[in-house]
């Protein structure tokens, strides 16, 4: 008996999209489950003719291939799906439980529990690791190279990360025959969830290697090198490739990331790549006018002049003295703010010298003059 067209199978066109494909199998495979269709003795076939059709559609380069040889293109053994050796239930072998699984899981979500990855990921990615790297303003000015320590699980010497003794080659496993699922009838449905003899990884190790316990992987501390750029602020991320856990079973590597976080200064106050220092003057310097002499966070020293009459809180900046920024560009400013110190500790002598300056400064306190003649203003307003 000819096949029929793939395409009529399933219902589409020659133009339909993947996602087309897959909406029209899902739609066939609920319709003609052989689960559902008991008292039809055909349900198998046209079920099993449903998933050869989107094996074979599903596949971009198959579908090129179907679409200009039609059937013959999968002659000779390379049909998408045909009989396999060792087929299982409905006799979809493992070509069947791949499509199966695609659509399954779409249908029943979180409660086949646990989804595709254990019969797909025998040899699954290592985690991802966090490193937290406290550092000072000024290692974040100009570079740092640190030292760091990192608990990990590294891959095991004496297996190889097999898990294996003698890093001998772990072995299918018998209860799921290497699919890391095993299939349930609850029903009319036949529910997969992950096979309990070998947690979804399709294979067992049958000699546990006695220095990882057969996990392939031991706890150990690494030593790693880190250049933190110029420039870092808190909550900079920095991307280590590979410096992760090790795999399962020889799967890749995960990172690691390294999280920066930069310490407070006594001096420096950091804004983005600008910089404050509050810097005190004697209320004769601010009065008179004079010179104070502030640092830098490149561990230099700028002398500032200071104008007669400044106030606390005036600020003068110094261009190019702040943060670089981390990818290039220009460098931040430093912004210096004056901070008018209060005479304290007075001899009799000085106290005597600043009562006849406040009976001679009668016009000396602009700021305060204004200010109380507002006061004065607003108690007039009210008695009004």
């Amino acid at each position: 008996m000819a096949k029929r067209d793939f395409y009529d199978v399933l219902g589409v066109s020659r133009g339909a999209s993947a996602d087309d494909i897959k909406k029209a199998y899902r739609r066939k495979a609920r319709e003609l489950h052989p689960d559902s269709n008991t008292d039809d003795p055909q349900a198998e076939t046209k079920f099993k003719e449903v998933n050869e059709a989107y094996e074979a559609l599903k596949d971009p380069e198959k579908k090129a291939a179907y679409d200009r040889f039609g059937h013959a293109a999968f002659e000779g053994g390379m049909g998408a799906g045909g009989p396999r050796a060792g087929a299982r239930a409905y006799g979809g072998g493992p070509d069947f439980a791949s499509a199966f699984s695609d659509v399954f899981e779409d249908l029943f979500g979180d409660f086949m529990g646990g989804g595709r990855a254990g019969a797909r990921g025998r040899a699954s990615r290592g985690s991802d690791l966090r490193y937290n790297l406290a550092i000072s303003l000024e290692e974040a000015f100009a570079g740092v190279q640190k030292s760091i320590s990192v608990p990990t699980l590294s891959g095991c010497e004496a297996c190889n990360g097999t898990g294996a003794e003698g890093g001998a080659e772990p072995v299918t496993c018998p209860t799921c025959s290497g699919l890391g699922k095993v299939r349930a009838q609850q029903g009319f449905f036949t529910v997969e969830r992950t096979c309990p003899t070998c947690g979804g990884l399709g294979q067992i190790v049958k000699n546990p290697c006695t220095a990882c316990g057969g996990a392939g992987r031991a706890e150990k501390t690494r030593t790693l090198s880190v250049d933190v750029p110029a420039g870092v602020e808190t909550g900079t991320r920095m991307r280590l490739a590979g410096k992760g856990e090790a795999g399962v079973r020889g799967g890749p590597t995960g990172d690691l990331y390294i999280f920066i976080e930069v310490r407070e200064h006594p001096l420096f106050q950091r804004d983005g790549v600008n910089l404050h220092c509050r810097v005190p003057v004697s209320m004769t310097t601010a009065a008179l006018g004079g010179e104070v002499e502030v640092p830098s966070i490149d561990g230099g020293r700028s002398r500032v002049k200071v104008p007669a009459g400044s106030q606390t809180g005036r600020q003068m900046r110094l261009r190019g003295k702040g943060m670089p920024e981390l990818r290039g560009g220009p460098t931040g400013d430093m912004f210096i703010e004056l901070a008018v110190e209060t005479p304290v500790n007075l001899s009799p002598r000085q106290k005597e010298i600043l009562r006849e300056f406040e009976e001679l400064g009668e016009h000396n306190n602009p700021e305060g003059s204004s200010f109380f003649q507002k006061v004065k203003g607003f108690w007039d307003g009210m008695k009004g």
